[in-house]
């Protein structure tokens, strides 16, 4: 069986890479203050937060995507308020499924980033702070860069984590050729039209993509070596 992509992949590969890209750098401006204040924070609201931050990991992503949805439609609070400003309805376009990859990937990008501020622990804060820096300062000269691996780990699975979405993308999107259809939307369309060949072909670029992914995530977090 001969593998090739077909002409309609390529727009669905251009679009998927675009809403990776831009779901990465939302993430990482959003994750990155959740995540300090989940690791630095003793408030009693911080089990909570963190529990809704991580329902992504546990929900069912139709869940998800039914949910936002109905909170981006006509009758749903956001829809309504995006209609009276003039911006239309942010279901089935290109800004729901922003939308919807922010929402659904968030756990995968504050988890690596608080467990990174974690592991620096407070005593580099204490030495900032003796140095005469302010709180401001020591978060973005010394937090930041020893959260380095954590932010990376961070930007690599939120972008990888958008590649493979497919329940969310579908609920809030649909799969409008040119407009909504992703990688993973495009893969279902092949098989449902029995279009194996293609479905291969998509398929086996999307495991090459997952291996690199994980050689990558294993390169930035090594085994240590036992003393």
């Amino acid at each position: 069986m001969e593998l090739a992509l077909s002409p309609d992949a390529w727009p669905a590969l251009a679009l998927t890479l675009q809403l990776a890209v831009l779901t990465a750098l939302v993430l990482l401006v959003l994750a990155t203050p959740l995540a300090w204040w989940l690791a630095q924070s003793r408030s009693p609201w911080r089990a909570a937060v963190a529990a809704v931050l991580s329902l992504p990991l546990v929900l069912p992503p139709t869940v998800l995507g039914f949910y936002l949805l109905v909170l981006l439609g006509p009758a749903g609070w956001v829809g309504q308020l995006t209609q009276a400003m003039g911006w239309g309805l942010w279901s089935f376009s290109f800004t729901g499924l922003l939308i919807g990859s922010v929402v659904f990937s968030l756990p995968f990008a504050v988890l690596p980033i608080q467990y990174a501020f974690e592991a620096m622990g407070p005593r580099p804060l204490e030495v900032a702070a003796t140095l005469g820096a302010r709180p401001l300062d020591a978060f973005f000269h010394v937090a930041l860069p020893m959260a380095r691996p954590g932010l990376l780990t961070a930007t690599i699975l939120s972008f990888a984590h958008t590649v493979g979405e497919f329940g969310v993308v579908l609920m809030i999107g649909g799969n409008i050729a040119g407009q909504t259809r992703v990688v993973s939307t495009q893969l279902f369309g092949h098989v449902e039209a029995m279009e194996y060949a293609q479905a291969h072909a998509l398929a086996a670029l999307l495991v090459v993509f997952s291996l690199v992914v994980l050689f990558l995530l294993a390169r930035l977090n090594p085994r240590r070596p036992v003393a």
